[in-house]
């Protein structure tokens, strides 16, 4: 009996030491897989870092596109009204019906603040002086276009009122 207790109480502390044993060894195992190798743990942290600079970088190429989206849309947006009375120019002087060319020039008229707006054609500029020729009125430029049948001004400046209208016309004759 005495031998079954030894046997026992040896088994027992066997496998209490085997225990802690295994314990540490997983302890072991634990903290070695905690401490990683330096080269690696770099590698990871460089690799992190082009990541980010790799994001932060499309995240600019899309601010610097859509800034660009934006300009262009503003600079469409701005030359509309050059465009569209350049239109109305070639219009006027290009056609061969009378009624035609009145009704383009009511048109054109809608665009300004009154058919009295001033035109004013640039005939030379030296050092940013310019010399113009005689003022006239919208409304008489496009009569003088519908006339003359011939378009030789192109519009270098407009100004606007507060609605939007034309309220002033700086042509410059073309070259």
């Amino acid at each position: 009996m005495m031998s079954n207790r030894i046997t026992t109480r040896v088994s027992m502390w066997a496998l209490v030491a085997l225990l802690l044993v295994a314990g540490a060894g997983c302890k072991s195992k634990k903290s070695a897989m905690g401490v990683t190798d330096p080269a690696a743990e770099k590698a990871r942290m460089e690799q992190e870092a082009a990541l980010r600079k790799q994001q932060e970088a499309e995240e600019q190429r899309k601010r610097e596109m859509e800034e660009q989206a934006r300009k262009e849309e503003e600079r469409r947006k701005a030359e509309a009204p050059y465009r569209k009375l350049e239109n109305y120019f070639a219009a006027i002087s290009g056609t061969s019906s009378v009624a035609a060319a009145n009704g383009s020039i009511n048109e054109a008229l809608t665009l300004f603040a009154s058919k009295d707006t001033p035109v004013l054609i640039v005939i030379s500029e030296a050092n940013g002086q310019k010399d113009y020729d005689r003022p006239t009125t919208i409304g008489e430029y496009l009569n003088y276009l519908k006339d003359q049948k011939k378009n030789i001004n192109k519009i270098s400046h407009l100004e606007f009122d507060a609605s939007g209208k034309i309220t002033e016309v700086e042509l410059v004759k073309n070259q």
